[in-house]
């Protein structure tokens, strides 16, 4: 298992240093070393305890999905009716109902330690690391219902088996995914699989999903590289590769969780290893690979182990989870932009231990997340934790054109009164109390989407960037000092107007953000007329001529 082989792999190291610890100290559950700070005012619960007969042990990523229906849907990787593993359906309640059971033969698959990511067509789509028509894992969709399709059996040919992660939606509506051996795939909601690049990395060892960041690219991490540490990475949709920082011990080493974003553009994670106390670090990192250690883990109170990726808070912070130290089993922790750190919770064995997989928050404002151990049945759990954050809409998408149809998640939608993407309204069609659609208005502008309801205003938890679009201008031609109506949509916050490669100095953006009218400069040469928004840039098809 790639996992235990890992930890095995740590053991050699800094991991027998922190077992011998822990074999000298234990804390109490309630009890906390001086120096660590503590936040208050939330509350655990364990959710649901995992059996051998029903799937046990979830492990790393186990990423947990929010359906359109407001449920969650994960996959444990042991156990159920075929022994392969299980994909189920939970209630924010708790409330778990397996939907699908992988058989034991491995015909569809075995092993989902993947968990699952949403798609725009309301379906989830995850991995197996075994089984196949080659055991060599496969990828599947799978419908709320527990219909399942695999839509492609890897063969070990350009390095392409053994996926652990989920693979993730892109711009393109393809899904994107790195391989355990080091292969980056797309692969359509169709089936029509491709590999992009057969390997990315000396060592890659690529455990968890892909981020798919603002700029449009995707970032993740690799446990190893040429010096064993670990990387952070960039790659593309069309597969290219760029490695951004090689750990290098100080910084952390051996980064097992998934990336996450903050509303400032940086990348926050952890690191397993490494650091001041040699327990791992948080760190954040711009897009170009210049990183910050935010915080340096200490052993036990803080916990250690770090294998859980972070989740960027409806509050702004960010959370997650260590495997080890703590008052026993494994801590839930929350962390500033600027390093501030607090213990939310001590896992405590009785209400589960070891959280492995990457926690999520829900839009109804709590923390959900998966325990490898403890419980009722040693099996594992299903923990949520309640930290009075605030309740938001998820987008479904976060960058497109006026006129195109967003998807949004959320709570309590019934009733809503108004949509509005940054200052423009939106039509919208509110589906159930858990999801809405609504039409990106052409007078809309880049930033967050906020959805007025019966109980209050939600706020998108990401931004949404609105793309200018150009249809046409009038007249086609004409002297420098003339008039010129630019046509199309998402012109409101145009900053920049350009007349074959010279910036106007005088336009007016109209208040529907349909039209520009802008002076042709001096200077202006014949060519296409471009335009400059937060949203991004375009430009005419056709050229204008100065006369």
């Amino acid at each position: 298992m790639p996992l235990l082989a890992s930890l095995g792999k740590f053991e050699s190291g800094i991991w027998k240093r922190f077992l011998a610890v822990a074999g000298a100290t234990l804390l109490t559950v309630a009890g906390l070393s001086a120096g660590c700070a503590t936040a208050h005012a939330q509350t655990y619960t364990d959710l649901h305890d995992f059996s051998i007969a029903e799937g046990f042990n979830p492990q790393q990523p186990g990423v947990l999905a929010q359906g359109r229906d407001g449920n969650l849907y994960g996959t444990v990787n042991y156990g159920g009716t075929g022994a392969c593993g299980m994909v189920f359906k939970m209630t924010p309640s708790g409330t778990l109902t397996p939907i699908y059971n992988f058989d034991g033969n491995g015909k569809f698959g075995c092993d989902p330690w993947s968990g699952l990511t949403l798609g725009t067509d309301g379906n989830f789509y995850g991995s197996t690391y075994l089984g196949g028509a080659h055991s060599l894992g496969t990828l599947f969709k799978i419908t709320p219902a527990g219909v399942l399709t695999v839509l492609h059996e890897f063969d070990g040919t350009q390095n392409d088996s053994s996926p652990i992660a989920p693979p993730v939606q892109g711009k393109s509506g393809a899904f994107y995914g790195v391989t355990s051996v080091g292969a980056a795939y797309s692969i359509t909601s169709a089936g029509k699989y491709k590999v992009l690049n057969p390997f990315i990395y000396a060592v890659p060892n690529v455990e968890v999903p892909l981020l798919l960041a603002n700029d449009g690219n995707f970032y993740g991490v690799t446990v190893g590289s040429v010096n064993d540490k670990g990387t952070v990475f960039r790659m593309s949709a069309s597969g290219a590769v760029k490695i951004l920082y090689h750990f290098d011990g100080t910084h952390g080493n051996t980064p097992r969780g998934q990336l996450a974003q903050g509303a400032d553009g940086l990348l926050y994670g952890a690191t397993q290893g490494g650091g001041a106390h040699a327990f791992g670090v948080a760190f954040k990192m711009t897009l170009k690979g210049s990183i910050s250690v935010l915080h340096d883990f200490q052993y036990p109170p803080e916990g250690a182990g770090q294998v859980a990726g972070f989740v960027s808070g409806s509050d702004g912070k960010f959370y997650s989870a260590s495997s080890g130290g703590g008052a026993v089993a494994g801590t839930l922790y929350q962390i500033t932009k600027t390093g501030a750190f607090a213990t939310l919770y001590n896992f405590d064995n009785t209400h589960g231990a070891t959280p492995y997989a990457n926690p999520m928050q829900h839009t109804n404002g709590t923390i959900y997340g998966l325990a490898n151990a403890g419980g009722a049945n040693g099996k594992g759990v299903a923990y949520s934790l309640s930290n009075s954050l605030p309740r938001f809409v998820a987008l479904m998408t976060t960058s497109g054109t006026a006129g195109q149809t967003v998807q949004i998640l959320g709570t309590g939608l019934t009733g809503t009164t108004s949509v509005k993407f940054g200052s423009g309204s939106a039509t919208f069609n509110v589906v159930s109390d858990s999801y809405m659609t609504a039409t990106v208005p052409a007078n809309g502008t880049s930033g967050n989407v906020t959805v007025v309801t019966p109980a209050g205003t939600l706020t998108s938890n990401k931004a949404y960037k609105i793309a200018p679009v150009i249809t046409g201008f009038s007249p086609p031609s004409g002297p420098v000092g003339s008039l010129v109506t630019i046509t199309g949509s998402g012109f409101i916050g145009t900053t920049q107007v350009k007349f074959g490669g010279v910036k106007a100095t005088s336009y007016t953006v109209d208040p529907s953000g349909a039209s520009i009218t802008a002076t042709v400069p001096v200077g202006a040469k014949t060519g296409k007329i471009a335009i400059k928004t937060s949203g991004g840039n375009a430009s005419s098809k056709t050229t204008f001529t100065v006369t």
